[in-house]
């Protein structure tokens, strides 16, 4: 797992990274995301040993980035934006080489041949890296990470550069490494977030804004769910009949979808399930539900009003 402790980076006067923590365990895959500028990429180079802290600790599988950099970057597979390629070399040339400069103890062939099928890149191994497309590099790159089974992968932008199916292929390598690995996933593509992640920290301004499962994101953010449904029947008894649900807070009519039916948004609080006892109240009232469907806001939307709402304080903060 990875483990940090009120780390923070300093620049002169300025903290890239104020004070952060959280804990990312086996078989996880967290989202990190931030905008421009926000300390993300300080964050991800500090949990790699890239660049030192000015205090905090960060702990890869029990060991100390700082005090035991050797064994703990050594636990640690890690593909940058840019991947470190040596565009001269061959495809298995490079990474015989990066198998030995990591010191891999494994079978070298077959370890190799192994992660290229992963990888599937084993049709272009004897070919000069630099010839290659940039989704074909993207994965090099993301074999290089792969070498020695690393119990940690820390993934900035995997996906750039690739087609749709090679973004869908990628996506479903990530998740099934996920299973026996702990997986750092940065991007700036917040549906790619969503769909490959199981839980998100955003970062604003050097600090840890919102840390949540990717599905509940936006209801920690405004503390309260939302539910968008299709109804059939008479308005005055839904809207009285949704009401009157434990855990609801308001119930707002969006529009006609028929002349028998309409559209409602039923907001409700954040560790309720509404959803049987708004069958059930329907079903009684002879109200048939023709769609039930989650109205959170999405993804996007929860990150804007976070950086958005984050920069609002830090401009209230200034001015005090």
């Amino acid at each position: 797992m990875v483990e940090v402790k009120n780390l923070t980076k300093r620049y002169g006067g300025i903290k890239a990274v104020n004070d952060i923590s959280f804990t990312v365990e086996t078989g996880e895959i967290l989202g990190f995301l931030g905008p421009n500028g926000a300390g993300k990429s300080t964050t991800m180079n500090m949990i790699t040993g890239y660049i030192s802290s000015t205090s905090g600790t960060v702990n890869i599988d029990g060991c100390d980035i700082l005090e035991n950099p050797k064994e703990a970057k050594s636990k640690i597979g890690y593909l940058p934006e840019i991947p470190p390629l040596y565009l001269d070399m061959t495809v298995r040339k490079y990474l015989e080489f990066m198998f030995d400069l990591k010191r891999v103890s494994l079978p070298k062939r077959e370890h190799i041949s192994e992660i290229m099928k992963l990888i599937k890149i084993t049709d272009v191994q004897d070919r000069i890296i630099k010839n290659l497309s940039k989704g074909y590099k993207q994965r090099v790159g993301f074999a290089q990470a792969l070498l020695g089974n690393p119990p940690v992968l820390i993934l900035d932008e995997p996906t750039v550069g690739l087609d749709p199916k090679q973004i869908i292929e990628i996506r479903t390598l990530i998740k099934s490494l996920g299973k026996k690995h702990t997986v750092i996933f940065s991007s700036h593509v917040l549906s790619e977030i969503s769909a490959t992640c199981d839980r998100i920290i955003v970062i604003s301004n050097g600090v840890i804004v919102a840390d949540a499962k990717t599905s509940e994101l936006s209801s920690s953010i405004s503390g309260e769910q939302k539910l968008a449904l299709e109804i059939e029947g008479s308005q005055s008894t839904i809207l009285n009949s949704l009401k009157n649900i434990s855990g609801v807070i308001r119930v707002k009519k969006m529009r006609d979808t028929s002349e028998l039916s309409s559209k409602y948004v039923v907001e409700y609080q954040k560790n309720y399930d509404i959803r049987r006892e708004v069958f059930n109240a329907m079903s009684r009232n002879n109200c048939p539900i023709l769609n039930m469907q989650n109205g959170n806001e999405t993804l996007e939307e929860s990150f804007l009003k976070l950086v958005s709402q984050d920069q609002n304080q830090k401009e209230k903060g200034g001015k005090i």
